[in-house]
């Protein structure tokens, strides 16, 4: 695998430090002759497994013994690093009393990567508490943990990802990344970094050239104040006496089994708070543990925010809408007319049925194009059914393209008893569509086309679900999500067939009552569906102590306004739906005023849901590493956009593009 990417030039004018041998017969970089002792490996003793009950000996855990001596290939070089220990899981060794806060060890990563200025691999960020005399401030150094159970490997659907048996090593190929983002939500640790600008992720690379003659990171040869160590996992470097797996600010170590260990042996405040805007603190147990909780920064005002709610998942809020949209249009229209209920079978054999169909395809079609502009490399779109062993996202995107080639299908065979398009086709064609297929096997296909359909679109969106039961995103990983989803699909699917059904039904004079019933009932049970889950979701998110329940306050605050605004209008939809559903079963014509409550429904229908889906985006905040007062701090980000600051390429804030 490429390691690092550098061309010619930047070799010639790079220091001594490192210099490209492309002969197999040399090492793989040539070492400066000024090399310090404790820039080089030092790992005599290795345990047999780590604390996770992990082989450290990874060539253990493969069925075969090839790997031993294989070459990684580094910078298309075939030679073999010289490093005894080299299919020994490695990590990093961090010891919090000794940091000293002064980015070296960023600098060194960035120089060495030649990372722009808005990407880090390897961060610095703060967390500090107590007062004057006895302040406390501790910095925590952090970059790829390079996991035992890696997400970002089994999160990415385009299999950009791969856990070496070569020190074992997490590496990421930029080059096959398309820039969905999806590994940057998954991490709990920030490691992955999205580059806007080229549109593809990359992240730390473990320095595995460096290792492979012995030296250890470039980020750990730099610390000048030894506090970054690093060697085979377990081993406890010298002059240490702590192999903690947790520190204040560390997210829970559980969810991925990293490879770091800690040293933090000065006392801490029973509080610690983050130097950057989110409302997360940390608080100590009766264990000795920190633990998340929720830090009130901006108070307890509500304000409404609308402009805020555009952010750059828009094209995932009209993908999912649309998504969820069509497949409950196109479930119950070809359902309804399958289990014989009359004016849904009438509906099915007249000339719009053809086009509702359409309708459905093309708006799933619609949501995968935002979906796809959504990438960072929307051209290759094609390499999101890579992973379909582990990711989610894989298994969401070809369930959504089995429904749409099940849907257009269905709409194929549909065709020729269509009367609205056999005379498009006689013109064409010169005869009559009906004689390229006959009628009988033509409705037979149909029907096992739409079956297809139908259970693709379930599959899909069950993954489509997956994908945001993020441990890593406590806010989303609820069951809210899917009563969300679910609700959606019911309430806006009920929507779209009523309001071509009813018309059509209307024109030709044939009474739509039942029809107006069964969509205004799956509208109602959508919308209850989905409220019973927000119900559950805030009762829970907020009394929840962690990242969720630093979500909610955000939802509660700098958007609460919207949010209550929103509620009251689900509420009050959901009451005027249930009063309209009930007129409409005891009128025995459906009066104009009946028809007019169901439009308004549906346009109030339409902006909650718009507006929810957006909150869902811009609310949740990750287990993510904490920041500083400037880097890796949301809130400067955003203000120095707003007062232009984020223009300077120096500043390090990442342009909204790609």
């Amino acid at each position: 695998m490429l390691v690092e990417n550098r061309s010619e030039e930047a070799a010639q004018s790079a220091p001594d430090e490192v210099k490209k041998i492309p002969s197999a017969d040399s090492t793989i970089w040539e070492m400066r002759t000024e090399e310090r002792a404790y820039a080089f490996l030092d790992d005599k003793v290795v345990q047999d497994k780590n604390r996770y009950g992990q082989k450290i000996d990874l060539i253990e855990l493969c069925e075969n013994k090839e790997p031993v001596g294989r070459s990684m290939h580094i910078n298309e070089n075939p030679a073999v690093g010289s490093n005894p220990n080299r299919n020994k899981q490695h990590g990093f060794f961090f010891t919090a009393d000794n940091c000293i806060g002064c980015h070296a060890c960023e600098a060194a990563c960035s120089e060495k990567n030649e990372n722009p200025p808005h990407l880090a691999f390897r961060s610095v960020g703060y967390v500090e508490g107590g007062s004057f005399p006895d302040y406390k401030r501790m910095n925590i150094s952090m970059a790829c943990n390079h996991c035992d159970d890696p997400v970002c490997l089994k999160g990415c659907p385009t299999r950009a990802y791969t856990k070496h048996v070569e020190y074992g090593a997490v590496l990421q190929d930029p080059e096959t990344c398309f820039g969905c983002g999806y590994c940057t939500w998954v991490c709990p640790y920030n490691a992955p970094q999205l580059d806007p600008v080229k549109g593809q992720v990359s992240k730390c690379n473990m320095c595995v050239d460096r290792l492979e003659i012995g030296l250890k990171p470039a980020c750990v040869s730099a610390c000048v104040g030894n506090a970054l160590d690093f060697g085979v996992i377990e081993n406890i470097p010298k002059n240490r006496e702590q192999a903690r797996v947790e520190i204040p600010g560390f997210p829970s170590p559980e969810i991925t089994q990293p490879n770091i260990r800690f040293q933090q042996i000065k006392w801490m405040p029973n509080e610690m708070k983050r130097t950057d805007s989110m409302p997360v603190k940390y608080h100590k147990d009766e264990a000795g543990r920190f633990r998340p909780a929720i830090d009130q920064k901006n108070g307890q005002a509500k304000h409404w925010n609308v402009a805020r709610l555009s952010s750059r998942e828009n094209p995932l809020v009209l993908f999912t809408l649309t998504a969820q949209a069509a497949a409950g249009a196109f479930a119950l229209a070809f359902l309804a007319a399958q289990f014989g209920i009359g004016e849904f079978v009438f509906f099915a054999q007249s000339m719009v049925y053809a086009p509702l169909s359409l309708l459905c395809f093309m708006m799933v079609a619609f949501g995968l194009f935002m979906s796809t502009m959504h990438l960072g490399k929307p051209k290759r779109f094609y390499r999101g059914f890579n992973n379909l062993r582990h990711s989610p996202v894989s298994r969401e995107g070809l369930g959504i393209a089995i429904f749409m080639a099940g849907m257009g299908l269905h709409i194929l065979f549909s065709l020729p008893g269509n009367s609205l398009f056999q005379p498009m086709f006689s013109r064409l064609f010169g005869h009559d569509i009906s004689s390229l297929i006959g009628p009988e096997t033509a409705v037979r296909y149909a029907a096992v086309m739409g079956y297809i359909a139908v259970l693709a679109s379930v599959v899909g969106l069950y993954y489509m679900n997956r994908c945001y039961r993020i441990k890593a995103r406590p806010f989303w990983d609820h069951w809210q999500v899917g009563t969300a989803f679910s609700g959606s699909m019911f309430s806006l699917g009920a929507l779209v067939v009523g309001a071509v059904i009813i018309p059509t039904l209307a024109w030709f004079g044939i009474s739509f009552q039942m029809t107006l019933l069964v969509c205004g009932g799956l509208l109602c049970l959508g919308m209850a569906i989905e409220g019973i889950g927000h119900i559950a979701h805030a009762r829970s998110m907020g009394h929840a102590e962690h990242e969720g329940g630093a979500s909610y306050y955000v939802q509660s605050t700098t958007f609460g306004k919207t949010y209550i605004l929103r509620n009251v209008l689900l509420g009050l939809n959901i009451l005027l739906a249930g009063g309209l559903l009930a007129t409409t079963a005891l009128q025995e014509t459906v009066s104009l005023y009946t028809l007019a409550g169901w439009s308004l429904v549906g346009a109030t229908l339409i902006v909650t849901s718009i507006v929810g889906r957006a909150l869902f985006y811009v609310l949740v905040i990750p287990t993510t590493m904490p920041g500083a007062f400037f880097w890796k701090n949301k809130g400067f980000e955003q203000h120095a956009r707003d007062i232009g600051l984020a223009d300077m390429p120096q500043v390090g804030v990442a342009p909204l593009r790609h």
